[in-house]
C-alpha cells in the first residue's frame, strides 16, 4: 500500500483497507470465494471500485491479505498458549490450552476451504498459500524446538518439524469436520483427544 505523504491520509486509508477485508470476509463466507465479485464487496463495505484498486490488485491479493490476519492470529495463539512453561514444556497443559484457544470459526473455515480449492486448481496461488501455511508449522516447530532436550516428543514424529506437521493435520481434520457438524465443543474435544495421543502417546 502505497504511503501519500500525510498521516491522515495513510490512516484512512489503513481504515479503507480494513473495512474492505471486513467486507470481503462477510462476501466470501456468505457466497463463495468463487462467486464473489469486487463490486459485491465494494457496495458492502461501502467504498468504490477506485478504493478497492488503490489497495488490492484484485481478490485474490485480498484474500491472501484475510489469510495473513487470520494466520497471524492463530500463530499467535498457539504461540502464547505455548509460552508459559519457560525451557521445560508440560504437553498435556500446553494440549489444553491450545486446543481452548485455537480459532475455530465456521465462516472462516468456509472461507479457507473455498480458497483452498481455488489454489489446488492454479499452482502460483497454491504455492504462496502454502508460505502462509507454513506460518502456523513454525510456530509450533519453533516452540518444540526450544523444549528439545527438556521434553520428550514420541519417537515416531522425528523431529520438531515433523510434530509440527502432524499437528497442523490434526487442526485440520478437526475444521473439516465442523464445516459438517457445526459443532465447536466437540471440534475443541476432538482436537484435544488428537494432539494428545499425537504428542503424549
Amino acid at each position: 500500500m502505497a504511503d501519500t505523504g500525510t498521516g491522515r491520509i495513510t490512516a484512512r486509508r489503513l481504515r479503507t483497507r480494513a473495512h474492505l477485508l471486513d467486507a470481503a470476509f462477510t462476501v466470501f463466507a456468505a457466497k463463495g470465494f468463487g462467486h464473489a465479485s469486487i463490486e459485491e464487496i465494494c457496495e458492502a463495505a461501502g467504498y468504490t471500485r477506485g478504493a478497492f484498486y488503490s489497495n488490492f490488485a484484485g481478490l485474490d491479493e485480498l484474500f491472501f491479505a484475510l489469510y495473513a490476519q487470520r494466520a497471524d492470529l492463530i500463530a499467535e495463539q498457539v504461540t502464547g498458549a505455548l509460552a508459559s512453561d519457560g525451557p521445560d514444556l508440560d504437553v498435556a497443559a500446553a494440549v489444553d490450552r491450545v486446543s481452548e484457544v485455537l480459532l475455530l470459526d465456521r465462516d472462516w473455515l468456509l472461507v479457507k476451504t473455498d480458497f483452498l480449492v481455488h489454489a489446488a486448481r492454479d499452482p502460483r496461488v497454491a504455492h504462496t498459500l502454502l508460505d502462509h501455511r507454513a506460518r502456523l508449522r513454525r510456530a509450533v516447530a519453533d516452540r518444540l524446538e526450544r523444549a528439545r532436550g527438556h521434553t520428550a516428543l514420541p519417537a515416531v514424529l522425528g523431529d520438531a518439524e515433523g510434530a509440527a506437521h502432524a499437528v497442523v493435520a490434526a487442526y485440520d481434520g478437526v475444521t473439516a469436520q465442523l464445516l459438517l457438524d457445526r459443532d465447536v465443543e466437540r471440534a475443541r474435544a476432538w482436537l484435544r483427544q488428537l494432539l494428545t495421543a499425537l504428542l503424549i502417546g
